[in-house]
């Protein structure tokens, strides 16, 4: 086999080669893993669904999404309407997100018919590890009430962190990203358990 001459042009030729066969070894392996990360990423949010409702035995209906316009910025809420194996109204999941320190906080909250929360589950973050990165566990209930999202109502306490007069602990010193999760929580509230939801969840309408 004739040995390539050492030049520009069939260096840039060779590089083309190894970048086309990479492109398509890559595209071939994206292909055959794609459906299965798609499949553990539905078997991760249901779960979340069954924690953040605090219940296995539920029948989650199809996710509905709700856009609004807060403080400027355009968000998306992904809602889970979830009812007993009876049909009886649980409440519902929504899926909401606020900017952190590190960038965009995403949380999977539960909520009851009245709007008091059931239970929370982190699905995304980029927080510091070891500070905000506590977000996950630090507002459980086994924390203790001053530091707990879980059993309060947005629409009947001071949902912001005590440093700015509210009635929940922040993270230590992780206040950003404490309000990030709060105010995460609060939209969710506010736009699919206060608001008119036209259908959108059965959740019943709370006065601030």
């Amino acid at each position: 086999m004739k040995k390539l001459k050492s030049s520009l042009t069939n260096m840039a030729l060779v590089l083309t080669i190894i970048a086309v066969v990479a492109g398509a070894v890559l595209a071939s392996i994206n292909a055959m893993t794609a459906p299965q990360i798609e499949k553990i990423n539905a078997d991760n949010l249901a779960a979340g669904i069954k924690k953040v409702m605090g219940s296995d035995d539920i029948n989650v209906a199809e996710p509905q999404e709700k856009t609004a316009t807060i403080a400027g910025k355009e968000k998306t809420f992904t809602v889970y309407n979830v009812t007993d194996k009876q049909g009886q109204n649980l409440g519902c999941a929504v899926k909401t997100s606020e900017n952190g320190f590190g960038g965009e906080l995403q949380v999977l909250v539960g909520f009851d018919p009245t709007g008091t929360i059931l239970g929370y589950t982190i699905l995304q973050h980029a927080e510091t590890p070891g500070l905000g990165a506590k977000a996950g566990l630090w507002f459980q209930p086994e924390n203790g009430e001053k530091r707990t999202v879980v059993g309060k109502n947005p629409g009947q306490c001071n949902f912001t962190v005590s440093k700015d007069g509210g009635d929940i602990d922040a993270i230590t010193a992780s206040t950003i990203t404490s309000r990030a999760f709060l105010q995460a929580i609060q939209n969710a509230y506010d736009e699919i358990i206060v608001k008119p939801t036209d259908g959108t969840t059965g959740a019943t309408e709370q006065s601030k």
